[in-house]
């Protein structure tokens, strides 16, 4: 059963737990809040009946019904408190369990998921899918299950006391729910595409957000307003349509136990005069009818606050359903070499990436691959770090396949610095001991100095603890390359991945880097992407690829020798005026 809920409501084990304990105490409070009809009743048949009925008496003072009255309230009260701990509380506690829950997923998928994934749908589903789930969960879900049993055991007792007024209270009942329950495809369906609706906004916000630059730069602001616009007005309508639908069922259910009353008010007439049931009969099931409605109604708008969270509980499953990478933790290679042993991977079915791709890097050397645009070289550095599971073949550190190890194990032995370099809105300092988060502050300058970063920093008014924006914006490319740098340095992993390094930067600043890097690539495991002459020629071995396919590999001179592909690359990209250190490949 409690399986059952957690899947049903993408709950974990202890959310499920609390679920069960918040829809019993809802139901005892539910039932709690009958007392007053329950008073009424007893008081009346207290000094109503004497009144209609001469032979019997009154047994019990005002100063008896006062004091249960006052117990009552204490009853009411204390289930009120025992039920907000156990549905509010709890739920905030399962939301932010949630929460965690979805980071943790997230850091172990690979990251194919995010190559799919844009970030505003992550974001929406962390944030308000998880919001809408805690406000449906601590104001609707408990509440339903509850009102549901309560419901039914009031409708019991009355059944037992007189079975033909309860029919006539509760006969509308199973149509109402009928009418709800038949208007869910159509309500899910608008619930549904207004989600949807409601995501494209948001991919549009933040696609602008990412794009401003260029928005800007190709007046393309109208354009880019008008589809914003477009996507708003479809998901207002959306919106709009959705609730109008749900309200007219809800409401239109809602009107149907009107006619419940009207049958008590009949029915009840007509036992009156028959001599079947007494007026105080009568009067109470008016009574207790005037109340036993409002938490059917109760049930009603749940139901359909349910119908609406469907779609994001689907979304919390699909979450939860996704793959992980897994593997040992224990992991002690025989040393650093990276072997690719006819690895075939691609990104989607029926597009191979890498076909049939060998090739060593071993310690102590770079090992630089080359090719067009294209060819594979940045997957297969990523391949090498796990960040994707290949489909066909092997890759190998140290005599050990990576697809078995652990991906955070592994990748402590891995320094990684990409062209795209990623900074946090926090000090120069805290950026680069991301590295290494135990470092000393010396440590992270020594890296820092070693990086070339101190010629920036001492410039800077706070110096290593200046703040330097969102994703570093105050620095330029060449300075938060050599942050990204200083950070691999602190780290000192055995192993070295470069794609794409220096690529993009002037000749200024890729000295600069260079002095760096070969400090960080010294006695370790290099693969580097090359696109310089300078890192070609510094290079041991060259891995040469073309269409997802390793064609030529070998040593720099031993490749120009060959005439092959390799040599094809250097010639045609020596400039008429001779060779520079700057041209690449």
């Amino acid at each position: 059963m409690l399986k059952l809920i957690q899947k049903r409501f993408a709950l974990s084990v202890k959310g499920a737990n609390d679920f069960c304990k918040g829809v019993f105490f809802t139901t005892w409070l539910d039932i709690a809040l009958m007392l007053p009809a329950v008073f009424a009743f007893l008081f009346l048949e207290e000094y109503l009946r004497p009144v209609l009925d001469p032979s019997l008496s009154v047994t019990h003072g005002i100063v008896y019904y006062i004091m249960l009255g006052v117990v009552f309230m204490i009853v009411m009260y204390g289930m009120a408190v025992v039920q907000y701990r156990s549905t509010y509380t709890t739920v905030y506690d399962e939301s932010a369990n949630r929460r965690i829950s979805l980071a943790e997923k997230l850091r172990k998928l690979p990251l194919a998921f995010f190559g799919e994934k844009n970030l505003s749908d992550l974001t929406a589903t962390i944030m308000d899918d998880c919001t809408d789930l805690e406000h449906t969960f601590s104001h609707a879900v408990p509440q339903l299950f509850a009102s549901l049993i309560s419901i039914v055991l009031i409708a019991v007792g009355m059944f037992f006391y007189n079975w033909q007024l309860a029919l006539a209270l509760f006969w509308v009942v199973p149509l109402a729910l009928a009418v709800i329950l038949l208007s869910k495809k159509k309500i899910g369906e608008s619930f549904k595409s207004g989600y949807l609706d409601k995501r494209g906004v948001s991919e549009q916000i933040q696609e602008g957000l990412d794009t401003i630059q260029e928005i800007r730069s190709y007046n393309q602001e109208d354009d880019y307003l008008s589809t914003l616009n477009r996507k708003v007005s479809q998901y207002e309508k959306m919106q709009t349509r959705g609730e109008l639908l749900a309200g007219i069922f809800v409401n239109g259910a809602q009107s149907l136990l009107k006619l419940g009353m009207a049958s008590v008010i009949i029915v009840g007439a007509h036992l009156w005069v028959a001599g079947v049931v007494d007026l105080f009969t009568y009067l109470m099931f008016m009574v207790i009818g005037s109340r036993v409605y409002a938490p059917i109604g109760e049930v009603m708008n749940n139901l359909a606050a349910l119908f609406y969270l469907d779609v994001r509980i689907n979304r919390m499953n699909e979450m939860e359903a996704l793959p992980v990478q897994q593997g040992d933790v224990d992991f002690t290679p025989s040393g650093y070499d990276i072997e690719f042993m006819d690895v075939g991977f691609s990104y989607e079915s029926g597009k191979q990436v890498l076909k049939s791709v060998s090739f060593t890097a071993k310690q102590g050397e770079i090992t630089a691959l080359v090719g067009s645009s294209g060819s594979g070289k940045s997957t297969a550095v990523k391949l090498a770090a796990r960040f994707w599971d290949i489909q066909s073949g092997k890759i190998l550190l140290g005599g050990q396949d990576i697809s078995k190890v652990e991906p955070e194990t592994l990748l402590k032995h891995y320094s990684v610095v990409f062209q795209d370099v990623i900074l946090f809105n926090a000090s120069i300092m805290d950026n680069i001991r991301i590295g290494r988060r135990g470092a000393t502050d010396e440590e992270v300058m020594q890296a820092a100095r070693t990086a070339q970063c101190d010629e920036f920093i001492d410039k800077m008014t706070q110096g290593y603890r200046t703040i330097i924006g969102e994703n570093g914006e105050t620095l330029s490319g060449g300075e938060r390359q050599r942050v990204s740098i200083a950070r691999a340095l602190l780290k000192d992993a055995p192993v070295v991945l470069l794609d794409e390094a220096t690529a993009s930067l002037d000749v200024e600043n890729e000295t600069k880097i260079q002095a760096g890097i070969s400090e960080l690539v010294r006695n370790k495991t290099v693969l580097i992407i090359a696109h310089r002459m300078r890192t070609v020629a510094n290079a041991d071995k060259i891995v040469v690829m073309e269409n997802g396919t390793v064609v030529e590999t070998g040593s720099p001179g031993k490749l120009k020798e060959q005439n092959g592909v390799f040599s094809h690359m250097v010639n045609s990209s020596i400039p008429k005026g001779g060779i520079g250190s700057g041209v690449e490949l």
